[in-house]
């Protein structure tokens, strides 16, 4: 059926051929389609474009719907005002198709805001049927593949990433208006650092080296604070080589920012004034609700330690076990059930991180700071003064998902080299996210670097979060896909 409305279409656009351009080179418009409701009526000299999403005639008149990302406008077709135009509209425009309509505001008797077209313009020939309207494109899997098509049929998708956009001017401002710089760095890296993470590999044929795709920019930007920068951040496309899930992908965008003189809580305090921006600039109100429970982000937010959350959810005193192999050992005897599948190989940090992903974080549903990490789970954290076993880190958590990770940053070069050796030993051993040794990283450490503390979050993760979407890849315009054989 599909086919055979292709050639149908095929043979009207030959037919328009013969007396319009078939793809014109420009329409001036006056107006966008969001704006036309606002409009006075008897508003006269008003050009419009869009695609065509419905037609109704009603003998002699007619009217038709047109569309962009942020807007939709009625048209009202008339045959006495445009005479042979009006039939040669129905005989070879079809629903799908672009055109550009010139005319006179006015207000139906519904009391809907109408172009009366006194001229329009074909613009662009849609060969295939759109999906039917009433339904639109409700195949999941179709959504993700074919993004186009879901923009076009469905209004909910149109908010969504119209909000996504949204979301990230309004951060950029935020940190512009505190001071922070925006820079870019590299995404072709020679190490993959930045995060425990598996990350890419791909091949340079200029160079005849192998690279790794960003894990995170994370030692970029702090060799940035090394040159004199204060305050600076980076929306970063990242790459990381796992599984997927709801809530993980492997291509994401994420922001860090890096303040020099300042500690983890300095970035505690700039987070939840930041969320609290966001939610009023965005949304317009503090309180989002999530399964059914409202969050109210103007709230104290609690400060939860790592030790504490899983003594609570696990009964397990994480500082009884120096090795991994003895939490392992007490794992197994508590009964849980650690769904990875390189449980045997991981070292201490890492094993700790699954447990508390298992038993803590699903339980987590206002929004928490996790706070003192294992230091062998944060190579790159800074040490806490009174206990070195730990580090001066936290997490923001809201409804089971990590939305924040933020630490003061370890500055000595010595400390950094001896952490980053015990990463390559664990790699060594098998665990593939442990991370390298980045010698170059630690030269820039050696030209001398002042306390610094840094933070990254996930926009796609945020904005799954405040829309309450089920999966991630609702929240991103083209989510990466299996390719579909022929």
């Amino acid at each position: 059926m599909d086919n055979e409305q292709v050639e149908f279409r095929k043979a009207k656009l030959e037919n328009l051929s013969k007396t319009v351009k078939a793809y014109p080179e420009r329409y001036e418009r006056t107006h966008e389609l969001k704006d036309v409701g606002t409009l006075e009526d008897g508003t006269t000299g008003v050009k419009i474009a869009g695609r065509i999403l419905s037609k109704r005639k009603m003998g002699k008149m007619a009217f038709v719907h047109i569309a962009d990302i942020e807007g939709k406008a009625q048209l009202a077709l008339k045959k006495d005002i445009l005479g042979d135009q009006y039939d040669f509209f129905f005989e070879n425009i079809d629903n799908g198709d672009f055109i550009g309509a010139e005319g006179e505001i006015f207000t139906t008797q519904t009391g809907e805001k109408t172009l009366r077209v006194s001229a329009y313009t074909f613009l662009g020939k849609c060969l295939r049927p759109l999906p039917e309207k009433w339904h639109g494109l409700v195949d999941i899997e179709a959504c993700y593949r074919q993004r186009y098509l879901d923009l076009i049929m469905n209004p909910d998708t149109k908010k969504r990433f119209i909000l996504r956009t949204k979301m990230i001017s309004v951060i950029r401002s935020f940190l512009e208006s505190k001071g922070f710089l925006e820079v870019e760095t590299p995404i072709l890296l020679n190490k993959a650092s930045g995060a425990l993470a598996r990350p890419f590999i791909t091949h340079h044929n200029a160079l005849d080296i192998d690279m790794y795709l960003r894990i995170a920019p994370e030692t970029y930007l702090k060799r940035l604070v090394v040159g004199g920068f204060t305050n600076v951040f980076e929306i970063a496309r990242c790459f990381r080589n796992e599984g997927i899930d709801k809530t993980h992908l492997q291509d994401f965008t994420m922001i860090e920012g890096y303040s020099a003189y300042w500690n983890y809580r300095d970035n505690m305090k700039l987070m939840r004034e930041m969320f609290l921006y966001i939610l009023d600039q965005v949304f317009g109100t503090l309180k989002i609700s999530i399964a059914g429970t409202e969050i109210d982000f103007s709230q104290e937010w609690e400060e939860l330690s790592f030790r504490d959350a899983i003594m609570r959810d696990a009964e397990i005193d994480i500082n009884n076990f120096k090795t991994a192999d003895d939490l392992r050992a007490e794992i197994k005897v508590k009964g849980i059930v650690l769904e990875v599948d390189n449980l045997e190989e991981l070292g201490l940090g890492n094993l700790i991180d699954q447990l508390y992903k298992k038993v803590s974080r699903p339980k987590i549903v206002n929004p928490t700071f996790l706070t003192s990490h294992p230091t062998e789970l944060s190579p790159l954290a800074r040490a806490n003064d009174d206990n070195p076993e730990i580090t001066d880190r936290f997490q923001l958590v809201v409804n089971g998902v990590e939305i924040v990770n933020a630490y003061s940053e370890l500055v000595d070069p010595a400390e950094q080299r001896k952490r980053l050796e015990i990463q390559a030993k664990s790699r060594d051993n098998g665990d593939d996210e442990a991370m390298v040794k980045e010698d170059d990283y630690l030269l820039a450490m050696e030209y001398g670097m002042p306390p610094i503390s840094g933070w990254g979050m996930g926009i796609d993760r945020l904005l799954q979060l405040f829309l309450e979407q089920d999966n991630i890849r609702d929240c991103i315009l083209f989510p990466l896909m299996r390719p579909v054989e022929d």
